[in-house]
């Protein structure tokens, strides 16, 4: 097909997650072709310089032949197998004792998923049957934190804390609730002790207000992703996990976008030494070469689940979970996190990463840098005293995804006037320098555009050497 007609049959037939339909009708698709490392090739020609990961996944990078030729391998060996009747494939199995191995310690237990909206309703479906099995029928609710995702299945949706995830989705649940993001740059806390104990008194009055005997579970993202890259402040996590102990709740840990390498350990809860009762992985458990989530489970809950009616089967199941060719897939993802060096590489390159993001705290548009390994994102204000963001109206976000393209570059621009970045495990020192190089530049396309520079509290001076018109950020 030709590039017009496949924009055209994708108008009228292919329906994008997260997205305005008539907007995406209005504008027509973008037509990715091939990728390579951290390049990205649309079919126009145009390379684009990947600097998300596709969607937080491809923390390998690009067209790593190891991972194509597994793939092809399996495919020839054994395409499919259900894991249902007492079937089993040597992939999975070994997939699964490998992530118990590499993940905390109390994590002893692995069901596997397509990917991470249904590995938290998955989790939902555990921590139901695990109360009602062990005689505790009552709890029910669930808290979670405001601005968290945790996708978008009919359950998770509610979980999630976005907007455009309930909007006519008749989402959250009654039994779902949502305390504050320990979100530093918007609070008014003199430090990060106040933030964190904030947090843990806000857990606890929302227990208090339910009744401990009705709350199931807590759910949080170690880094909140979707919600703006909120990087709470390092013992955070720690706090929240001994919390719900106190309180007798769960603790899950959703690291479908931190885990694997993203924050720097494999897994984010282990650079705080945080043990959950359960934990949900995807995107670079495959690095996004084959769908593919898993729910990590503690031996504790799935004792109850087992012990819970002996007799009777526990009803929960995908066609898809264990799957041969995203297991093997995901062995050799391993391999190269590990042997492959891309772990070390990640971690060695961090602070590259975190000095370039902090750098364009100068700019006038920025008004706060947060990272954590190879996740971070700038925040946009128009004015940096008052932190004040960019009205709606102004569609800063679409302004700059469209200057980031004409630079060659792919991040995600959220719609509250955040910038959000995953850099590839697999970068190198030139490929920052690049990807810096074309966000500076794409700052400063969209910083002289008129409406911009008129929605910005600035003054601008004439440089008397130069003769050239400076914008600073007014004092």
């Amino acid at each position: 097909m030709s590039i017009q007609s496949l924009i055209e049959a994708d108008r009228k037939h292919l329906i994008h997650p997260v997205i305005n339909y008539r907007a995406h009708e209005a504008r027509g698709v973008t037509v990715l072709d091939s990728a390579s490392g951290a390049f990205l090739r649309d079919a126009d020609g145009n390379e684009l310089l990947d600097a998300f990961s596709g969607l937080w996944c491809v923390n390998v990078g690009y067209g790593q032949p190891s991972i194509v030729k597994v793939a092809a391998e399996q495919m020839a060996r054994l395409p499919y197998a259900t894991s249902y009747f007492h079937f089993g494939n040597a992939p999975a199995i070994e997939l699964a004792e490998k992530l118990v191995e590499l993940s905390p310690a109390s994590l002893q237990h692995v069901y596997f998923t397509l990917g991470g909206s249904d590995a938290v309703d998955s989790a939902v479906r555990f921590i139901t049957h695990y109360f009602n099995a062990t005689g505790r029928p009552s709890k029910k609710h669930i808290i979670a934190l405001e601005r968290g995702y945790h996708g978008s299945s009919s359950v998770g949706a509610g979980l999630t804390a976005l907007p455009a995830f309930h909007r006519n989705f008749d989402v959250p649940l009654p039994n779902q609730h949502h305390i504050a993001s320990p979100y530093a740059y918007r609070s008014n806390f003199p430090g990060d002790a106040e933030l964190i104990a904030a947090s843990v008194a806000s857990l606890e009055a929302k227990v208090a207000a339910l009744g401990a005997d009705n709350v199931a579970a807590f759910f949080c993202e170690p880094i909140q992703g979707s919600g703006g890259v909120i990087v709470p402040p390092f013992g955070w996590l720690k706090a929240m996990r001994e919390a719900c102990r106190k309180l007798g709740i769960l603790f899950v840990a959703d690291e479908v976008i931190t885990g694997f390498g993203r924050t720097g350990p494999l897994f984010a809860c282990q650079a705080e030494d945080v043990g959950p009762d359960l934990m949900t992985v995807a995107k670079g458990l495959t690095a996004g070469y084959a769908p593919m989530g898993a729910v990590l489970m503690s031996n504790a809950i799935y004792q109850g689940i087992a012990d819970g009616d002996a007799a009777a089967i526990v009803g929960h199941g995908h066609t898809y979970s264990a799957h041969p060719v995203s297991a093997a897939i995901g062995l050799e993802v391993l391999r190269l996190y590990h042997e492959g060096g891309l772990l070390a590489n990640g971690v060695r390159h961090a602070e590259r990463f975190a000095r370039g993001l902090d750098a364009l705290l100068a700019h006038p548009l920025v008004g706060d840098s947060r990272h954590r390994g190879l996740l971070g994102a700038l925040e946009l204000v128009s004015d940096k005293e008052t932190k004040q963001g960019f009205d709606a109206s102004l569609k800063l976000s679409d302004r700059i995804t469209a200057a980031a393209y004409r630079n060659r570059l792919v991040f995600r621009a959220f719609g509250d006037n955040i910038l959000g970045f995953a850099p590839a495990l697999s970068y190198t020192e030139a490929e920052f320098d690049l990807m810096f190089e074309r966000l500076e530049k794409t700052l400063d396309d969209v910083l002289a555009e008129p409406e911009v520079r008129a929605a910005l509290k600035v003054k601008e001076t004439k440089d008397e050497v130069k003769g050239e018109v400076k914008t600073h950020v007014a004092a």
